[in-house]
């Protein structure tokens, strides 16, 4: 049950179970959600409003201005747009649901994102880290395996350590299931192809006796499923072996998956499907990374560029 006072409880509860069924939202963005609004209704019991309809526009103006100036220190941007939100959302349902007339949301505006550019590395970093896992060792086949998934998937690190070995179809073909549970079918390049075989029939199998009967696809040395942090720091190693003098994530496979795809032409429909964004807008920020390296390439190689 929510923290949040009197009938607003009830209400955010109300609506919490509504994202869920409608919706589909993984537990962890409904307690992203619940965190959000509580704090929304704990400002509003401090207003002295504890039901919807005693809500106005000046209580959710007041609500933004006080995220920008709490005692504890103001919200970055992000967190910000992303609690305010959460309040705009929550209006929405009540006007919906016929539990007040007016959305008294609607006129607040979150505040300006800057342009946040997704980090890619070029394919020849890409390639030295991928070789960075070479070798006949088990974890070596495992992790090699699991890199060159990422890379030839853009999956993002939770989809992959999430796989189990049936989700792997007919070898050239992987079943994701991505935020809200959305399935999506992804096709395995030649190398990931390749690496997936390797460990599958050699190196897995060794896993798998040192633990219970697990479907997971990516084992760890005790036979259990590989977690998301062990994957980061499977990541990180091969980095400092590839030497590339910068630290990656999980999600710098999944940003040059993209970006290395639109610039070998790839249209950016495709690239949505493939990435499972519920929309073309997320992935059309691939084409403004594209595009600056492309302008990059034309002031350096151009003899009137400059």
């Amino acid at each position: 049950m929510s923290e949040a006072p009197g009938a607003l409880a009830v209400i955010i509860d109300r609506y919490l179970r509504h994202l869920a069924i409608e919706r589909g939202l993984a537990a962890n963005t409904l307690a992203a959600y619940r965190r959000d609004l509580d704090g929304y209704a704990e400002f509003l019991r401090v207003q002295g409003v504890e039901t919807p309809e005693g809500i106005a526009p000046a209580h959710v103006s007041a609500y933004a201005r006080h995220l920008g100036s709490r005692p504890e220190g103001a919200l970055v941007a992000s967190s910000m747009a992303r609690m305010l939100s959460s309040v705009r959302g929550f209006h929405r349902f009540l006007v919906g649901e016929s539990l007040v007339v007016t959305d008294v949301a609607a006129d607040t505006k979150p505040p300006k994102l800057g342009s946040r550019l997704p980090k890619a590395i070029t394919i020849e970093q890409m390639g030295a880290v991928l070789a960075a896992t070479d070798g006949d060792e088990l974890q070596q086949m495992r992790d090699k395996a699991l890199l060159e998934l990422l890379y030839a998937t853009g999956a993002r690190i939770s989809e992959a350590v999430a796989l189990n070995v049936d989700d792997v179809i007919e070898g050239d073909v992987v079943r994701l299931f991505g935020k809200g549970g959305k399935q999506r079918i992804v096709p395995v390049g030649s190398f990931a192809r390749t690496a997936l075989d390797r460990y599958l029939v050699r190196a897995r199998p060794a896993f798998s006796l040192r633990g219970t009967s697990t479907p997971a696809l990516f084992l760890g040395a005790r036979g259990q499923r590989v977690s998301r942090q062990n994957a980061w720091l499977i990541i990180r190693a091969a980095a400092e072996r590839a030497e590339l003098g910068f630290e990656i994530s999980p999600h710098t496979f999944r940003h040059s998956f993209a970006t290395h795809l639109l610039a070998g032409g790839a249209d950016v429909r495709v690239v949505q499907e493939l990435l499972g964004h519920s929309s073309v807008a997320t992935t059309q920020i691939y084409t403004q990374v594209t595009a600056d390296t492309l302008r990059d390439m034309y002031t350096v190689a151009h003899p009137r560029a400059r």
